[in-house]
């Protein structure tokens, strides 16, 4: 953290420290969110459905393997940035070390366990006989290139949490530019299809793994990836575990919601599948610039938290009102271009419709599911562990009994509008949580009186 960092941190008005970290956040979520939607616009371009199921029916396992880094990333960076609002370096230093190699263990792990297990998990993700054969070529090469992924998503947040917002970005979109150039290259010049789009994900998080390696290795000046640093206590266990199991959690039941969506649309066939992941990609992308924004204040929020509450309300209240005016400008954008959107990815009448109809009824909720993130991203900054696996849980705690009395009510209408009921349910229980736990975030002189 340089004197530049501190300043955001500590003196700036708050609408632009909420700038300094949320932008460049924004920009590399909604870049990586651009490299997914351009897998399947390159698959898109090869007209075979069953590929682009394959894409879709895929997402739960990126989600498990993107979990396993926030498990560690996020419960570090929030930890981190604490570490720093009390001046406590050294012990900042530790976590970044744990966090690097831990990171790169869990990734061997999934490999080892994947691997064995590689025509179950596929059965298990929903794959029809046309589709089986691309999701397993898929799955094997998230499987070899796991400890990478883990990786990036764990470094992203441990450079975030120092306040180096710009080089979070610069990784972001470094593993955007490599994605990009090499799907061209594998679709069209290699002819490698779905095996080539997953070997082009792997290399882009590598190249960004390597990036971020450099700047925590040779121009962080508190934060560490050396082993020299390396170290596991007790606090370092209980404070990395208690914000990053609930990220792991919400991480799993994300994929898990996303797998049970794909086995109840299967049933209506693969345009369904289909229909979703084209959707489901598009969604990603307000979505995504909304999660940056929440994602990105959490460091300025978890260092307020130790060093100034009253300018931690503050930064609340202004990203509050962020949120309500993008989702208000991106859910006019949807409902004037859905079907243009849609059309993009391929020229099948059915699929463009039913795309279109998804994304119709999910905007319904991007407002309150910016505001869910929100809630959870302040449980996590401020370490209230309890709270925030309250959070992780009730979404898919929730969609789940929704989604069988929806699909047998109102059939292939009620599985797309049990999304909506779902995060209607997870942005009430975060509003009485955060009333409920007023007093410990609030200024002291406000909660004395």
């Amino acid at each position: 953290m340089d004197a530049q960092n501190l300043h955001y941190f500590e003196k700036a008005p708050v609408a632009k420290a909420v700038a300094h970290f949320a932008v460049p956040m924004m920009l590399g979520t909604s870049m990586s969110v651009i490299y997914s939607i351009l897998n399947a616009f390159f698959l898109g371009t090869l007209h075979n459905t069953a590929m682009l199921t394959a894409l879709a029916l895929t997402l739960p396992l990126f989600a498990l393997i993107m979990a396993l880094g926030n498990l560690i990333g996020m419960g570090s960076g929030t930890f981190i940035s604490r570490l720093l609002g009390e001046k406590k370096y050294d012990d900042a230093k530790h976590v970044s070390s744990f966090a690097f190699y831990s990171s790169l263990v869990l990734g061997l792990i999934v490999m080892a366990v994947g691997f064995p297990l590689i025509d179950s998990i596929v059965r298990g993700l929903g794959a029809t006989p046309d589709s089986f054969g691309f999701t397993k070529d898929y799955v094997t090469i998230m499987l070899i290139g796991s400890p990478f992924v883990v990786l990036f998503f764990t470094l992203e947040n441990i450079v975030r949490s120092e306040g180096a917002a710009i080089t979070s970005m610069a990784g972001m979109i470094l593993s955007v530019i490599v994605n990009v150039v090499l799907d061209a290259l594998v679709i069209f010049v290699f002819h490698w299809d779905v095996i080539g789009v997953a070997c082009a994900t792997i290399v882009a998080n590598l190249a960004a793994s390597v990036f971020y390696s450099i700047h925590l290795g040779y121009k962080s000046s508190f934060l560490s990836i050396s082993a020299k640093w390396f170290k596991i206590s007790l606090d370092i266990l209980s404070n990395v575990f208690k914000i990053g199991i609930p990220v792991f959690v919400m991480s799993l039941f994300l994929g898990a919601m996303s797998l049970v969506l794909n086995h109840f649309l299967i049933e209506y066939g693969d345009q369904a599948a289909a229909a979703y992941g084209i959707s489901s990609r598009l969604m990603q992308f307000p979505e995504f610039i909304l999660m940056g924004l929440c994602e990105g204040v959490v460091p300025l929020i978890a260092f307020l938290f130790t060093a100034n509450k009253l300018r931690m309300k503050q930064t609340i209240g202004f990203t509050l009102k962020a949120i309500a005016a993008l989702a208000a400008v991106f859910g006019v954008m949807v409902y004037l271009i859905s079907d243009h959107l849609v059309g993009l990815f391929t020229n099948d009448p059915q699929l463009i419709e039913m795309g279109s109809y998804i994304l119709h009824v999910t905007f319904l909720s991007l407002f309150i599911t910016g505001i869910t993130t929100l809630f959870t991203g302040i449980f996590q900054a401020t370490a209230q562990g309890t709270a925030a696996f309250i959070m992780s849980i009730i979404q898919g705690m929730t969609l789940i009994p929704v989604l069988y009395i929806a699909n047998r009510m109102n059939g292939f209408h009620g599985v797309v509008w049990s999304l909506v009921i779902a995060d209607a349910v997870a942005f009430l229980v975060g509003a009485f949580m955060l009333y409920v736990l007023r007093n410990k975030l609030q200024p002291a002189t406000e909660y004395n009186e």
